[in-house]
């Protein structure tokens, strides 16, 4: 059984949402506007890396903060749905840019702790989620504008997924993909298939008709991309939840695939970046950066 939802959906609130999407990184970031006011938050921003090149550029980000200043929005919160590792986030140069606060799931200290260890970052990188100004704990709220956004913790594909439910949309992170999409991975270290099977559970329980919105999609089978759907339709249709789907089915058919699934190919920049907020690693002497490579690790 699916654990409680901590607290009660307002579906008489319906933001704004403007998607943004990224094809290199298959990435959909949105703009969430509060329809009373000029206040908006930014959700799982994108920034630019030419991984070969080893250069960071910020066109995506910039259309993002293009639309907001072009509508004269106000941008109060930067939302990390978790630890992506197969895009850099840009919160912190949107933040320069526009203001607002940033803010991720508290377990973002667990992936920490754990990839501070494998890039071998040493007792200056603090482990403590301090980089984020907000660390939000399962049933927390906060306000964009006059709406109220609540927070529910849906673990398995990374410690710190969290899925964000303003008004009458919800933003699943990595939990859900659209319905002939399935789910995400859960082999990443921290990642749990049962614990995914029983978070998506929980975004299941949310009213039928609230509109779900998708961090990736990836076009199965040839479809135009697609990244809003509803409660409803993934208990309906949802390849690997859908109709009942029990929790044994789910561990061994998501277990078994990932076991052919290649690493992301921006996993290794994607972590670096974004267990620190989104920041780059702190400059040598002679004021380059670099980002480490562990070998045999991953």
């Amino acid at each position: 059984m699916a654990e409680p939802l901590p607290f009660t959906p307002d579906l008489s609130v319906s933001p704004v949402v403007v998607p943004f999407f990224d094809q290199p990184t298959n990435t959909i970031s949105y703009i969430v506007k509060d329809p009373a006011s000029d206040a908006c938050a930014v959700v799982d921003s994108v920034m630019d890396i030419d991984y070969a090149a080893g250069r960071i550029t910020y066109d995506g980000a910039d259309k993002i903060i293009a639309y907001i200043r072009e509508h004269g929005w106000r941008l109060e919160w930067l939302i990390e749905t978790h630890v992506h590792a197969d895009h850099l986030s840009a919160a912190p140069y949107i933040q320069t840019k526009l203001g607002g606060k940033l803010g991720i799931g508290e377990n973002i200290t667990i992936v920490q702790d754990t990839f501070g260890k494998i890039f071998n970052e040493g007792t200056e990188f603090q482990r403590d989620g301090s980089q984020f100004d907000r660390l939000f704990k399962d049933g927390d709220s906060y306000k964009i504008g006059g709406m109220t956004a609540h927070v529910i913790h849906t673990p398995g594909h990374t410690p710190a997924c969290m899925t964000h439910c303003i008004g009458d949309a919800a933003f699943v992170g990595d939990t859900l993909f659209m319905p002939d999409g399935g789910s995400a991975r859960a082999d990443f270290p921290g990642g749990d298939a049962r614990t995914l099977y029983r978070s998506i559970q929980r975004v299941l329980a949310l009213p039928g008709e609230m509109r779900l919105f998708m961090c990736h999609d990836y076009g199965p089978n040839g479809r135009d991309i697609q990244w809003e759907t509803t409660v409803a339709d993934e208990r309906e249709h949802n390849i690997h939840v859908g109709k009942g789907i029990g929790e044994d089915e789910f561990v061994k058919l998501r277990e078994s695939r990932d076991a052919t699934l290649d690493m992301p190919r921006l996993i290794i920049p994607s972590l670096q970046v974004n267990m620190r907020a989104g920041q780059l690693p702190p400059a040598d002497d002679s004021g380059k950066t670099f980002l480490k490579v562990p070998v045999n690790t991953l």
